[in-house]
């Protein structure tokens, strides 16, 4: 029970310290929400954005992608509805991804769903009744707290004046236009990280009582009480019993969860996020995706394809040189971009490495094709021998790593299953 309860309500605790990492300390006028550095007071309702393509100084979120600028906030809809106004995004590719405090990907806005046209939406709480502006097309959340995590496709640098300006004609207010933004106690630092069995409990227990359960998981997670999670349970009355259940429970599943994937894929390469608007019932891929991978979004809007392994099963490891060759007519099939993206599997962070090259995709400058036309990429932390394949090199750390296949819009043949990845193959290093 210890083992289910932990497994279930992982997801809120990522969520929660996602929530303290991400929310502003200032809102748009520069004020603090707190009095001091040590303030958990943050400000929801409030959108940020980032202005440069990430790197491995930026260690908000894991796994991060280095093809899109980010745009966030955190939305509270306890007060009411929420108006949000997005411009004419100019062919842009996009993606306002809408996340419930459960982590489920329930909505989109952005070119795939509602076009790349200027659109106004009103984002409402569970039950509300009221008047939808004119004009306005109204997305009912399953949470009162929403995380808006968006991507706007940057075509490198001297793109990011262009994309600057899409995310400034983003705006959120209240249904009526006044401001939306207030202080909100998101109660963690954002550098927690789930170790401490009470600690855990204490915020589990308020993200349930602050966002409930819908009515298909209540009698699930009501039966947890027994081992002190649930919106009635308070942490400091947990027994000792209690803890050392919960505390083995909380440290064999972050275990368990660190274990690669396996290769359902064929070749290396899993699909560890493979929903489209609910986990539903899938409660452990709901903790992976929520430890190592949160903030994905949906297959139909994006698949994140992985390899931890190579062809042989044998865990990726920069120390080792490998090749992935896509066949002529065998390259990724997408609506919008592909990319491929290496982590350091230590802390699932991008890699340090002198030519500041963390992806490589169909828009990457320089990538050299074969003669048929296909495409082999070089992954190791020591470059290629041969020069002329240095533009096609993703550096890799000197230990275990892992890269994601990104593909955004994904055609047919990769939501059915169809599309044959060919797998990571050691060669020898420098080769």
């Amino acid at each position: 029970m210890a083992r289910e309860a932990v497994l279930h309500t992982l997801p809120l605790y990522e969520m929660a310290r996602m929530r303290a990492a991400t929310c502003p300390r200032r809102d748009a006028a520069g004020r603090f929400a707190g009095d001091g550095p040590a303030s958990t007071l943050r400000w929801v309702n409030q959108i940020t954005h980032t202005r440069e393509l990430l790197g491995p100084r930026h260690r908000q979120v894991v796994t991060p992608n280095n093809d899109t600028l980010y745009t966030n906030a955190w939305l509270d809809l306890s007060r009411g509805p929420l108006l949000l106004e997005v411009p004419d995004s100019l062919g842009r590719y996009y993606v306002l991804g809408l996340l419930d405090f459960y982590t489920n990907p329930f909505g989109y806005i952005g070119t795939r769903t509602t076009g790349a046209g200027p659109g106004r939406f009103l984002l409402h709480a569970p039950g509300w009744q009221g008047r939808v502006p004119d004009g306005a097309r109204a997305i009912a959340c399953p949470t009162d707290a929403v995380w808006m995590i968006g991507r706007l496709l940057a075509e490198g640098e001297a793109d990011l004046p262009a994309v600057h300006a899409f995310q400034d004609g983003i705006r959120l207010s209240r249904a009526d236009g006044q401001p939306a933004a207030f202080a909100f106690d998101v109660a963690m630092r954002p550098d927690e990280r789930p170790g401490e069995a009470r600690r855990f409990a204490e915020v589990v227990n308020r993200a349930l009582r602050d966002y409930p359960p819908d009515a298909q998981e209540a009698p699930l997670v009501a039966r947890f009480a027994q081992v002190g999670i649930g919106a009635g349970c308070e942490a400091g009355a947990l027994g000792e019993a209690q803890l050392a259940e919960l505390a083995a429970a909380l440290q064999a599943v972050l275990a368990e969860l660190d274990v690669p994937a396996e290769a359902a894929l064929g070749g290396g390469w899993s699909l560890p996020v493979a929903i489209r608007a609910t986990f539903g019932a899938q409660t452990l891929q709901r903790a992976q995706v929520a430890r190592n991978y949160i903030g994905a979004l949906g297959i139909e809007e994006a698949m994140y394809v992985i390899a931890e392994r190579d062809g042989d099963g044998v865990p990726l490891d920069g120390r080792q040189a490998y090749v992935l060759d896509f066949p002529a007519g065998g390259l990724p099939q997408v609506g919008a971009f592909w990319s491929l993206t290496l982590y350091d599997k230590r802390d699932c962070m991008l890699v340090e490495n002198p030519l500041q090259r963390y992806s490589l995709g169909d828009r990457s400058p320089g990538l050299r094709h074969e003669a048929d036309g296909g495409l082999r990429l070089h992954l190791s932390a020591v470059p290629p021998a041969d020069p002329a394949c240095r533009g096609n090199w993703l550096p890799a750390p000197t230990g275990p790593f892992y890269v994601v296949l990104r593909l955004y819009i994904p055609a047919a043949a990769h939501l059915d299953n169809h599309f044959a990845y060919p797998p990571l193959r050691r060669v020898e290093v420098g080769q």
